[in-house]
């Protein structure tokens, strides 16, 4: 009875799970390490205490939370956030944000995902007008002029937004769709 091992089929399934938390676990870790630059001490830097308590709702461990703040400081070759634009299916306004150790490398591989699902994409500024700016030591940008779309552009755009959120590098994705 080949095929039928219980022990192949955990391990796939073991393995499938293993891959999106580790994922998961090093987006989270590099939001803790940007937030670290500024200030290690999370009682006073309020995006550092909220990555850490988003990191510790994501299970990971708290040696790992360590690590990061610890390699914040250390780093000689920095982490960098991006702030990345463009117009999706229907014109909907997109806002990306993304860490990366390379962004001459990450650019292009969203650049790509854009051309993929027919998106535009955007020099800085001519899309960030459509969104109000996180408050201090918050993360989430808020549509100001939330814009209606159809069946066939909203399945379109989260499309786009699954694949551009698969990418190691994008912490989230942003849109102005009602």
């Amino acid at each position: 009875m080949s095929g039928h091992s219980k022990w192949k089929q955990i391990k796939h399934q073991k393995e499938a799970a293993d891959q999106k938390r580790g994922l998961l676990f090093s987006k989270l870790l590099k939001a803790i390490t940007i937030a670290a630059k500024d200030d290690s001490n999370p009682q006073f830097n309020l995006r550092l205490r909220a990555a850490i308590r988003e990191a510790k709702e994501g299970n990971v461990p708290f040696d790992n939370i360590e690590r990061a703040v610890k390699r914040a400081s250390e780093r000689s070759e920095a982490l960098e956030e991006l702030l990345l634009e463009g117009y999706g299916p229907g014109g909907i306004a997109l806002l990306i944000v993304a860490i990366t150790d390379n962004s001459n490398r990450t650019v292009p591989e969203i650049k790509r995902i854009f051309a993929d699902h027919g998106a535009k994409w955007a020099e800085p500024g001519s899309v960030r007008w459509a969104f109000t700016p996180p408050p201090a030591g918050g993360t989430d940008w808020q549509a100001k002029f939330p814009q209606a779309i159809g069946t066939e552009e909203r399945e379109k755009l989260e499309e786009l937004v699954r694949d551009l959120e698969e990418h190691d590098d994008v912490q989230n994705v942003y849109h102005n769709a009602a």
